[in-house]
């Protein structure tokens, strides 16, 4: 057990993983089978601990914050990693520390390897110590110098054997030492929130004609990969810098100064010798730190964190900073913040309140057209209106949730479209593209195989409703599903358009099916939010037995899947989930999936020339298109975890709807008849 004596450090989630062992804050009784204790680096509360660990002979540990933490700053943030140091800790260079005796450790071939591949790895997410913030998107030259400037009274400045004046002489020197090349220099974040002061006079060194002063928070990645090089005090970007490749030069000796990697201006402690970067990195992300998955809360390396944190930075950069969403209800506002963390969004009513040229976020094809009932809000804005603004379309993604979207569950995975929406086969959409265009590599259709291979064996659909069960009739030779939808829903209305789709109502497939297949067991199964009396049912629906054989309700669509042999659909998604488990696929419709060479098509869509294999489908459809939100860490995530998380959302059972929701089921249905 590990005796901690800081509120802070006890707030810390997955602690005791961190750690590998108990924690417990100690409030005064016998500490019984306690082993250490531990305090956070050289804050005063440190000292605190330090005098119980003496009191009890015990050993210390101090802990601190790993070089690769989180998506945002602060307390509220869970970190991902924790250094832990039994000697010292690392910024510390006037004593003696675990890092620096790792730092000096042989390494073996596979060792290097590992380091060579980490750095990589670093370069290509695109990382830093805190990842929140974007790139700078300001013009820069051919050539530059990065100077960074740090919070006025930071530890690791003293401790690093430097003070104040250490960044005047830094920036002299850069400026003697660069002649005709800029000198960039980089406040510190905590400096621009107006939380902590820096070291230079902002408004005299901009006046120097060298000199560009960047004061916005920015990604530091973009600006130490297109320096020539980095000055540093006692910074991590200086770090940061080596990771990329560049020249750093240190005016204090921080962790990485000192072994024969950067140009110093200090002495080296004689403890540190000349060490190859592997070495460097190797213990400063691979063996000095603790690593804990933000999405199992397990135990991890290091690679997992830096992959995880690199896809917060990618998905967290392709909308503009401001986006404005038009026409959302309040349960789905907080969700579109979501999934769109990253960017501010601001909700309005109108289309009109946008700005012209700002981004628009739209439900689909429906928010931006006029209301067709009581409960829908919104303007008709007119197609030059609309042409005015860049339009990002929203939809619920195919591995959605454990529950009905109509019942205000919320969703694991949307799709968020710039062209069009994947159900509308009238017009192009991002999905097309990426099913027209993608290379589909072998490491990608891999992938893809996999998750096809995980989403067949659990069974698992969009909704994952459903409780009964059905069985095929032993003596049926060939078992046709037939899925209903709802039929005022855009899927259908742009999906199998008039005039080129024959068929675009349930019963009208309903009929069709048996009428081609006369000898074939047909079952139809209406749609879920119409079972639920969420939507209004088809047109003469109740006369499905005339043209079915058997009409089921309560049953999960995965189980059916894998008892019937086909599946007849106007662009019912339960059509793409039948093309995952290898069944036969006749569409009468045009869904997205629809005229890649997998499927039968009535009526086939020109613009798709391009045959694809399954696992290419999968591909794009669930991979490449779609967004994913973890429902553990709020974060974004990959369709893999994500599937993770509906088998254990599975697991527990959807949610009883509260008595609100209940009430408003009612009141739709009456409104309905």
């Amino acid at each position: 057990m590990i005796l901690i004596t800081s509120r802070g450090i006890e707030r810390i989630p997955n602690l005791d993983r961190f750690l590998g062992m108990p924690v417990k804050r100690y409030r005064g009784a016998n500490p019984g089978c306690a082993k250490y204790v531990a305090g956070w680096g050289m804050k005063p509360s440190a000292k605190k601990a330090r005098a119980l660990a003496d009191s009890l002979g015990l050993p210390f540990l101090s802990l601190e914050d790993g070089f690769v933490r989180s998506v945002g700053v602060g307390q509220g943030e869970p970190t991902s990693s924790i250094v832990v140091d039994d000697l010292g800790i690392y910024y510390d260079a006037r004593h003696d520390s675990r890092f620096e005796r790792l730092v000096l450790g042989s390494l073996d071939s596979d060792e290097t390897d590992r380091a060579k591949k980490l750095i990589a790895l670093w370069q290509s997410s695109k990382v830093s110590k805190f990842n929140y913030a974007r790139p700078y998107r300001g013009g820069l030259p051919d050539r530059y110098v990065l100077l960074v400037d740090q919070t006025f009274g930071d530890s690791s400045i003293v401790c690093g054997l430097a003070s104040p004046e250490s960044f005047s002489r830094m920036l002299e020197a850069a400026l003697c030492e660069n002649p005709g090349i800029r000198i960039i220099v980089k406040v510190h974040p905590e400096v621009m929130l107006g939380r902590k002061r820096g070291h230079f006079d902002i408004e005299k060194i901009s006046s120097h004609p060298s000199v560009t002063v960047i004061g916005e928070d920015v990604h530091p990645a973009t600006l130490i990969a297109g320096a020539d090089s980095i000055y540093t005090v006692t910074s991590q970007v200086g770090f940061e810098g080596l990771l990329w490749g560049k020249r750093v030069r240190t005016f204090g000796m921080p962790f990485y100064a000192g072994w024969g990697l950067t140009v110093d201006e200090l002495a080296a402690p004689a403890r540190r010798t000349l060490v190859p970067l592997e070495n460097l990195v190797h213990a400063a992300l691979i063996t000095y730190p603790r690593y804990v998955d933000r999405e199992t809360g397990e135990a991890c390396q290091a690679e997992r964190v830096i992959e995880w944190l690199g896809l917060q930075r990618r998905m967290r950069e392709r909308f503009p900073d401001q986006l404005f969403a038009v026409g959302f209800s309040d349960w789905k506002k907080p969700v579109v913040r979501d999934f769109f963390q990253g960017s501010e969004v601001q909700f309005v009513n109108r289309l009109q309140s946008v700005p012209t040229g700002g981004a628009v976020i739209g439900w689909g094809l429906k928010s931006l057209e006029p209301p067709k009932r009581w409960f829908e809000f919104g303007v008709s804005p007119t197609k030059e209106k609309l042409s005015a603004h860049q339009v990002i379309r929203l939809e619920d993604g195919f591995l959605r949730s454990v529950g009905l979207g109509a019942d205000l569950v919320r969703p694991l995975s949307w799709v968020m479209d710039s062209t069009g929406i994947y159900y509308d086969s009238t017009r192009s959409s991002d999905l097309e593209r990426i099913l027209l265009q993608e290379p589909f590599d072998a490491a990608l259709l891999s992938r893809a195989a996999n998750l096809r291979k995980a989403i067949v064996a659990s069974r698992v659909t969009k909704y994952n409703v459903g409780s009964g069960g059905w069985r095929r009739p032993k003596d049926a030779r060939r078992v046709i599903l037939v899925p209903g939808q709802v039929e005022s829903d855009a899927s259908i209305a742009f999906g199998a358009p008039v005039g080129q789709c024959k068929v675009n109502r349930n019963m009208s497939l309903l009929q069709s099916v048996r009428e081609a297949n006369p000898d074939a067991l047909v079952v139809y199964k209406p749609h879920p939010d119409v079972l639920a009396g969420l939507r209004v049912k088809g047109e003469d629906e109740g006369l499905a037995t005339q043209w079915c054989d058997e009409v089921v309700v309560d049953v999960p669509m995965g189980e059916m899947l894998d008892m019937v042999d086909e599946v007849h659909v106007i662009t019912s998604l339960a059509g793409f989930e039948a093309l995952l488990r290898g069944k036969l696929v006749t569409c009468y419709g045009q869904p997205f999936y629809s005229g890649w060479g997998l499927t039968s098509d009535v009526a086939p869509v020109s613009r798709r020339t391009r045959k694809l294999s399954i696992d290419a489908l999968v591909a794009g459809c669930l991979i490449l298109y779609p967004t994913y939100v973890s429902r553990v860490t709020g974060r974004f995530t990959t369709p893999e975890r994500a599937l993770q998380e509906l088998l254990a959302w599975r697991l527990e059972g959807a949610s009883s709807l509260p008595f609100w929701r209940r009430a408003l089921r009612f009141i739709l249905r009456f409104y309905k008849r």
